[in-house]
Order: C-alpha cells, then structure tokens, then sequence
C-alpha cells in the first residue's frame, strides 16, 4: 500500500486537509507530533487506529508536496 492508498482529501472533512485513510487524523496532525519529538509506538498509542505505514505514508507524502 503506498502512500496514494493512504492518505485521502476531502473537501467535507477537516476543511480538505490531507487525512489518513479518510479519518479525521491529518497529515498535520502526524508531522506535528514527530516534530515534537514522539515516536511512532506514543503516536500510535495516542491514535490506536493508525498503524506504521500510515506513519509513513505521511512522511512520504510530505516529501512529495514539499518538493513540488
């Protein structure tokens, strides 16, 4: 599963914002906490439906629109 499967826009959900598997946890929400300095096992703790790839899908996603 790469990141396309992953991450989803919808424009009814938190405003259009990149989310994870139509959830309402945002790409933001995941780059925030590991700029803070969290791990992927407290992010996932914090959010138990969230799993590794999702993680990095996240990453991978944010490599790609900040290259653009």
């Amino acid at each position: 599963m790469g990141w396309k499967d992953t991450i989803t826009i919808d424009f009814s959900q938190r405003g259009g914002r990149p989310c994870i598997r139509g959830l309402r946890i945002t790409v933001s929400d995941i780059l925030n906490r590991l700029a803070m300095g969290m791990t992927h096992d407290e992010i996932i703790s914090e959010f138990p439906e969230l799993t590794e790839d999702d993680i990095r899908a996240c990453l991978t996603y944010a490599a790609i629109v900040t290259n653009l």
